[in-house]
């Protein structure tokens, strides 16, 4: 799987917080960058980040001087980090959750930038790693399952609802492969155990 250092942009820059927001938008402009890494006062601080739309929507559209303000007064800080090794999929539901379009990637310094763009020019990579994941997470969802029927009975709502767990994540893994399920691993556990099937029909 893609992992973030893997697609990320490494050519970034930084501004020091006190900078004025005209000299952000003259290294924006420089190197047609969309944002800019504020950097950190000293070791133990945060990062920050300050964006176009910052620019635009606190400065511009409010008519302020940008020769006057300083980045420190329209900057995000602390911003959302993204570590190196997170797989792909996870930056997108990272950035999906928290509505961002770009965060600093960082493990212990300053690594590196990503953005939508970067995750976009890679989506055709995820749909075969989810794929992977929800097999993962189904072969541990049916040992569960098997260790709570053992423990609580195969008649049990326990045991039921562990196996609606998992057909569950067989449904979606039918969805992502475009494939119709041709028989459950509840099914299979069924011609095992018969009388497991009672306990499918209790009222929630």
């Amino acid at each position: 799987m893609l992992k973030a250092a893997d697609i990320m942009t490494k050519d970034v820059a930084t501004i020091r917080s006190s900078a004025t927001v005209a000299e952000a938008v003259r290294l924006l402009r420089s190197r047609d960058w969309r944002a800019l890494i504020v950097d950190r006062r000293h070791e133990q601080d945060a990062y920050g980040m300050i964006s176009e739309s910052d620019i635009a929507y606190k400065v511009i559209a409010s008519g302020k001087d940008p020769q006057t303000m300083r980045v420190y007064e329209i900057m995000t800080k602390p911003c959302i980090t993204i570590n190196p090794d997170l797989g792909l999929e996870y930056v997108a539901r990272l950035f999906a959750q928290h509505h961002l379009h770009r965060a600093p990637v960082i493990q212990g310094e300053l690594l590196g930038i990503i953005s939508i763009t970067d995750i976009l020019a890679h989506c055709e990579f995820l749909e075969q790693p989810r794929t992977m994941l929800l097999e993962q997470e189904l072969q541990e969802e049916i040992k569960k399952a098997r260790i709570v029927c053992a423990q609580t009975g195969v008649r049990s709502q326990e045991c039921a609802a562990a196996w609606d767990v998992v057909e569950e994540i067989q449904a979606e893994m039918s969805h992502q492969r475009s494939e119709k399920l041709m028989k459950s691993a509840f099914e299979d556990y069924c011609d095992e155990f018969p009388e497991s099937l009672e306990a499918r029909l209790y009222d929630l």
